[in-house]
């Protein structure tokens, strides 16, 4: 059986060195190891990543020990990461670039060569571990930003690998990430993914952009075709394991816990804020708006406390200890504006908490405020709901966390508005206890369906999806046995028909149209083919007929120009298939035009025929947004004018619906019985032919995706060599 290998920064296990020099191994309690539970029922499961213990600081004999136990206790293969590693990959790259940068704080992020070194050097040596343990048909699913160049590093040794990534943090907009100097490279390798995963469809959508306008790389519905694989990326927000947080309000020592806390407050209104210490998560502007509340409200002094606890967090790092430092001057200075003989307004922790305490205190605080400035999740917000087995309580939610997608119910602020949290705090407090109640519920059965669980398996049921589409795919590739049936075909044969695209098929695409011009190679292909009398080849092409004619008229081809307009038969005449009314192209031509000033390095190309808008040098998202617009103001000018819209690779072409390649595939079957059929096309204009051939036949589309054609060709260098192999069959 296949088994899932999970990539992850650290692994599911706590090492820890006590006095004594002995290692202790305790299980991490999380959602991702929660989340595997229900996915080990189907495939077994393993872990790499890094175990906490620097490789260079103990010796070789204490090292494989530790490795020793990880692996055969908890199936965990630790990647052996030095201090120096440690430093530069995971607190420099990881943490002083992508962190800041992906959470919206350009002026917190650091852009150094070495630490991107360093960074590249680390994701490989996460796959010289993993490969030690992959087998074939196995599934490997990396997680978050510290793993963003592993997807591709697999892909490059492993091509037939079935790879899974998920981004545990926001991915930024375009204009953010451009900011990165290795953003193409941290593409490419996320990329070597066939799934993406992200918390948002906001993340998806910036991760998308990033792709296009970066790579070139279209999408549709999140679907990409990127040579011959299929990648997808999609929204699966991280749930909780919601049965632990509810259930555990049942615990006796809780109920004991609760009701000492309870006594405490003396009756006191809680708002609750729970975070790591980070910059990210907006404890400044939070204490800035309880303070405004106190403002506001006054009715509410000596009757509320707020109970603040920060987590420590990279305490080693200059912006954190100044972080640290701040909030401890904003909370003595409003407990020393407000502080009474009895009451004093906030009450502060700087430290982990035992479990125990955390649900305490989620069951006890009436209000629970979560109000980062940048989050890809937070989870606070889904324990506290989920804590709250008596359906009270009211979460203040911030607009920038993911979460805030999913629990609508909440009070959703942002949270650089002091006076709108400030307000949300006072409507939480007076909120009466049905709506409280029904808020609640609603939120209660949303997250109980959509748990942890739910989440790692829905991951891992479309990444086998993904996996399937890419082998249909895969089995429509022509292949050496393919190829043979066809050449059998081919000499069995007396008379046959080719019709073969131009651009994409026989030569790549260019910038410009007149860039792309027959190479000597191509020419003498196609010299070949045509000195068999019995081979009728016809090129049929949106080239014009001055394209054509300059560099095939010496040739016995048939050539078919402007998608169909034209033809020109084995060295005859050219014609045209009927008089075909061109005034409307003074209509068309000047709404084109003013596109092209709108759409920097888009240009138009006027045919006999038709216009076409060309888009490919353009801005990418810019681009596809401005074709979208052209489309729909054409769509009612053409109406009643008999003409249509074709859509091929970056280009927008408005022409007559009298104009097809299928019907000139049509007339040149009707023209002669033929005993071998083959047509080669690579974009949409070509389906109309591939519709056109009989079963029979031979179609087949270059490039990756879907095609009424019944072979895949992976590009123009493979058309080349059949072709080649066609002109030795003779």
């Amino acid at each position: 059986m296949s088994k899932l290998i999970l990539a992850a920064n650290r692994l599911p296990v706590t090492v820890e060195i006590k006095k004594s020099g002995e290692a202790a191994f305790s299980p991490s309690v999380g959602g991702l190891a929660t989340g595997m539970s229900s996915v080990s029922k189907t495939h077994p499961c393993l872990w790499t990543g890094y175990s906490g213990i620097p490789a260079d600081s103990i010796d070789q004999a204490k090292s494989e020990n530790i490795r020793d136990v990880l692996v055969g206790k908890y199936g965990a293969h630790p990647v052996p990461l030095t201090v120096r590693d440690i430093e530069r990959y995971y607190n420099g790259f990881s943490n002083k670039t992508i962190w800041p940068l992906f959470h919206y704080f350009p002026y917190y992020t650091s852009f150094d060569e070495e630490t991107w070194r360093a960074y590249e050097e680390v994701n490989h040596k996460f796959f010289d571990t993993l490969k030690l343990v992959y087998e074939p048909g196995d599934i490997v699913w990396v997680h978050d930003y510290h793993l963003m160049l592993l997807p591709g590093i697999i892909r490059e040794n492993i091509p037939d690998a079935t790879v899974g990534f998920f981004l545990h943090i926001p991915f930024p907009s375009y204009e953010v990430f451009r900011l990165l100097p290795w953003r193409r490279e941290i593409l490419t390798g996320l990329l070597g993914s066939d799934l993406i995963g992200f918390h948002t469809f906001g993340y998806v959508r910036h991760f998308l952009s990033s792709v296009q306008r970066i790579t070139n790389i279209d999408h549709s519905m999140g679907q990409m075709n990127i040579g011959n694989r299929t990648v997808k990326c999609d929204t699966f927000p991280m749930g909780i394991d919601y049965q632990r947080y509810s259930d555990y309000m049942h615990n006796r020592k809780i109920a004991r816990e609760i009701a000492a806390f309870k006594e405490s407050m003396n009756g006191k209104k809680v708002i609750l804020s729970m975070d790591r210490l980070d910059f990210t998560k907006g404890i400044i502007e939070r204490l800035n708006s309880f303070e405004r509340f106190l403002d506001k409200y006054p009715e509410y002094h000596g009757r509320v406390q707020m109970v603040i606890v920060t987590v420590p967090s990279r305490t080693q790092v200059d912006t954190y200890i100044r972080l640290r430092k701040t909030i401890n001057e904003h909370v003595g200075r409003i407990n020393g504006k407000y502080n009474t003989l009895s009451w004093s307004p906030i009450q502060y922790l700087y430290r982990s908490l035992p479990f125990e305490m955390i649900m305490t205190l989620y069951h006890c605080s009436d209000v629970c405020l979560v109000t980062p400035l940048r989050d890809g999740m937070n989870l606070v917000a889904k324990e506290y709901i989920a804590a709250r087995v008596s359906n009270d309580g009211v979460l203040i939610l911030s607009e920038m966390a993911g979460v805030s997608e999913e629990l609508g119910e909440a009070l959703i602020v942002n949270p650089n508005n002091r006076e709108e949290v400030a307000d949300a705090i006072a409507a939480a407090l007076s909120m009466p206890e049905d709506e409280k109640h029904r808020r609640m519920q609603t939120m209660q059965r949303r997250l109980q369906r959509n748990d942890v669980v739910q989440w790692s398996s829905s991951f891992i049921e479309k990444l086998s999806g993904m996996k399937k589409i890419e082998e249909e795919y895969m089995a429509k590739i022509m292949d050496s046995g393919n190829l043979v049936a066809m050449l059998d075909a081919y000499r069995s044969s007396g008379s046959r028909l080719l019709l073969l695209d131009y651009d994409g098929t026989l030569v790549t695409f260019a910038e410009k149209p007149d860039m792309a011009v027959p190479d000597q190679d191509l020419l003498s292909l196609l010299s070949g083919l045509t000195s068999d009398t019995g081979n009728t080849v016809a090129i049929i092409s949106g080239r014009n007929v001055e394209f054509l004619e300059r560099y095939f008229s010496g040739m016995r081809l048939t050539l078919i120009a402007e998608h169909g307009a034209w033809i020109k038969l084995n060295g005859g005449e050219w014609k045209t298939i009927s008089n075909l009314d061109t005034q409307w192209k003074n209509e068309i031509r000047p709404i084109l035009e003013s596109y092209c000033d709108r759409t920097p390095r888009t240009f138009i190309e006027e045919k006999e025929f038709s216009l076409a808008w060309h888009y490919r040098r353009a801005d990418a998202e810019l681009a596809s947004m401005r074709a979208m617009e052209l489309k729909g103001n054409l769509l009612h000018m053409i109406a009643n004018n008999n003409l249509g819209i074709m859509e091929g690779n970056k280009v927008l072409e408005i022409k007559s619906l009298e104009i097809n390649k299928g019907k000139m595939a049509n007339f040149l079957l009707s023209a002669t019985k033929y005993d071998f059929i083959m047509a080669v096309g690579d974009d949409t204009t070509d389906e109309d032919i591939f519709s056109a051939i009989p079963d029979s036949g031979f179609s087949i589309k270059v490039g990756y995706g879907q095609s009424k054609a019944k072979y895949l060709m992976r590009g123009t260098e493979m058309v080349r060599q059949m072709i080649r192999e066609l002109g030795k069959a003779h």
